[in-house]
């Protein structure tokens, strides 16, 4: 992970702790996971996509870590 990811990975876990209602708090994170949760697959949907140019989905997989299957799969943003 980059220095600049980490700091802001940090900022955002303290800005998180700084919600002084639990519940709140609690609700805070719920929602962050939901936006997080399709940010981030749409992130890898297009980091696939951009593997396949010129390769096959077994490569892409190769280099993801996952099947080839799989790795079309998460090109389409799908679970």
């Amino acid at each position: 992970m980059t220095d600049s990811l980490e700091a802001a990975r940090v900022s955002l876990v303290d800005a998180i702790n700084e919600i002084s209602d639990d519940v709140e708090r609690y609700q805070a994170v719920k929602a962050l996971e939901v936006r997080f949760d399709e940010d981030f697959k749409q992130i890898k949907a297009t980091a696939a996509r951009n593997l396949y140019e010129g390769r096959t989905w077994e490569q892409v997989g190769e280099l993801l870590g996952v099947t080839g299957s799989r790795a079309e799969q998460i090109s389409r943003a799908a679970r």
